[in-house]
């Protein structure tokens, strides 16, 4: 089954990156990384909670609504919370951890095959404009866009519908994410390696379903870039015919 199958790719990646020294520094000094942004990011917007509540809604006088109020101001704090985690993880991608999800994937690919495949070699530069331009369309904007849907659905009342949807949607282009990885540095248009995705998504959904463990979920994508270059490497081996 594809589902349980994503699952295993994923759990394999991580039980590699503990076993393997390289691997293990580069996924902890990762998951740091955002770790440490995403507390800033909380505290410097629950620093400013009470300017942001008041300019929402005005702390009322009467105490037959200060219960409402401080209701409400409960779940802003959950929902700035939400949104700095969010953000602190494309932040991190972008600006950082894009660098090192691609070269844990080439450290997999030596490992597992010897070699890394690219058809030619990039100045550092020139890598980071790539897979900055590959980053945005596969993780930061698909991201965002279930980020809107779920807010939908709670200011229409099918917050529990959305949040199925919306999850969904984001655990699998966080999965691609990792399994684009040896694609997009083979330099595979775009088109195709997003039918890849499309034929793949159960595939895709139990390699993300990890990601939805609070906490957890930002140490399973620190070494997810494994798990996706290990799929990688067997559907190429399985194509060629190889062992």
């Amino acid at each position: 089954m594809d589902l349980v199958r994503g699952l295993l790719y994923n759990l394999r990646g991580l039980w590699l990156g503990v076993r393997t020294p390289k691997l293990l520094f580069l996924g902890l000094f990762r998951f740091l990384f955002v770790i440490i942004i995403g507390i800033a990011l909380t505290g410097l917007i629950l620093a400013y909670h009470r300017e942001i509540m008041e300019i929402l809604w005005t702390r009322p006088e009467s105490r037959w609504t200060l219960w409402l109020w401080y209701l409400v101001s409960w779940f802003l704090s959950l929902f700035l919370v939400a949104l700095s985690a969010v953000f602190s993880y494309l932040i991190s991608q972008v600006l950082f951890s894009v660098l090192i999800m691609d070269y844990m994937s080439r450290i997999t690919e030596n490992l597992m095959t010897g070699e890394t495949r690219e058809p030619m070699k990039m100045p550092l530069w020139a890598l980071f404009l790539h897979l900055i331009k590959q980053e945005i369309p596969r993780a930061v904007i698909p991201i965002l866009l279930s980020f809107l849907i779920l807010i939908m659905g709670w200011l229409i009342a099918l917050g529990p519908l959305f949040l199925i949807v919306s999850s969904a949607i984001a655990i699998i282009f966080l999965a691609w994410d990792n399994t684009d990885l040896g694609p997009a540095r083979q330099l595979i248009p775009f088109k195709e390696r997003f039918r890849i995705l499309l034929r793949t998504l159960p595939f895709h959904l139990g390699f993300g379903l990890p990601f939805l463990v609070p906490l957890l979920n930002i140490l399973f994508l620190s070494f997810a870039p494994i798990g996706g270059t290990l799929f990688h490497i067997n559907r190429i081996r399985s194509r060629e015919g190889g062992p």
